[in-house]
C-alpha cells in the first residue's frame, strides 16, 4: 500500500492498493474510491472486539475495502479541521490514540480499547478512562484536531498539558494529573482545576485545537430557538 496525505485544513489520505490488498475504516470515513474497491461490513474480530471499539468512541461495525482484479484507490477524509497522521505499527510498537481518532488502517492492523488505569487521571484529567489502542502490523491513520506537535520524552521527563490536548502517545508513557496551584489561579486563571501530566519514556503527540475547546468558544454565539 502506498499513500499520500493532501490538504492542510481538511486533509485527506489517498491510498493506492495492490490487487487483493484491503483497508479497514469506520463507517462514513470513505471519501472516494476506484470502481474495483469491494466493501464488506463486519464486526472484524467478533462482537467482543466490536463492543470494545464502541467504548473507545468508534462504531460497532467496520468497513473492509478490498482492491479486486488489480490495483485500486481509496481516499479517507477527516471529519473536522485538523491533521491526519500516519503511524507504522509493528509487534511491540503499539500506539495509544485519544477516543475517536482512528481513521483507517491496513487490514493487518487491529483497533481495541485501552483503559487508563489511574483513577484520578481518568476522572479529572480530561482524557477519560478509555482510549484507543492500535496494534498488529501495518500503517494506521489517525485524525487529530488542529495542528499536531510531537515530543520525545526521556525516562522520567514530564510535560504538562491542558485538558483535551493529548492526541496520541506510545504505550511507555504514563498519564497522571496535577492540581493547578493556588486558589486565585483556579478561580480566575481560566485553566480549570486539573492539568494532565505525561511522563516518559516515549513519544507524545499534542493537538492544538481540541474540538471541545472549539465548541466552548462557539457556544455563546449559538442562538437556541425554544419556540
Amino acid at each position: 500500500m502506498q499513500y499520500r496525505i493532501e490538504g492542510d485544513t481538511l486533509p485527506v489520505v489517498i491510498c493506492q492498493l495492490s490487487g487483493g490488498e484491503s483497508m479497514i475504516t469506520e463507517g462514513g470515513s470513505m471519501a472516494w474510491m476506484s470502481p474495483n474497491m469491494k466493501m464488506e461490513t463486519t464486526t472484524n474480530g467478533g462482537i467482543g472486539k466490536a463492543i470494545g471499539r464502541l467504548f473507545s468512541g468508534e462504531k460497532l461495525f467496520q468497513n473492509v475495502y478490498t482492491a479486486m482484479g488489480g490495483e485500486g484507490m481509496i481516499a479517507f477524509a477527516s471529519s473536522f479541521p485538523g491533521s491526519i497522521k500516519a503511524f507504522n505499527i509493528a509487534p511491540g510498537q503499539d500506539m495509544i490514540f485519544q477516543k475517536k481518532s482512528f481513521l483507517a488502517s491496513e487490514s493487518t492492523v487491529s483497533l481495541s480499547v485501552h483503559f487508563n488505569k489511574k483513577l484520578g487521571s481518568g476522572l479529572f484529567g480530561g482524557e477519560g478512562f478509555i482510549l484507543q489502542r492500535v496494534s498488529g502490523s501495518g500503517v494506521a491513520f489517525a485524525e487529530f484536531d488542529g495542528h499536531v506537535i510531537e515530543y520525545e520524552l526521556a525516562p522520567g521527563q514530564q510535560i504538562v498539558i491542558d485538558t483535551g490536548h493529548l492526541a496520541a502517545m506510545t504505550p511507555g508513557c504514563q498519564i497522571d494529573i496535577q492540581t493547578v496551584p493556588g486558589v486565585k489561579n483556579i478561580l480566575f486563571g481560566g485553566e480549570g482545576i486539573f492539568n494532565t501530566v505525561i511522563t516518559g519514556p516515549g513519544k507524545v503527540w499534542l493537538q492544538t485545537m481540541p474540538i471541545a475547546n472549539v465548541a466552548g468558544v462557539l457556544s455563546p454565539y449559538i442562538v437556541t430557538n425554544n419556540n
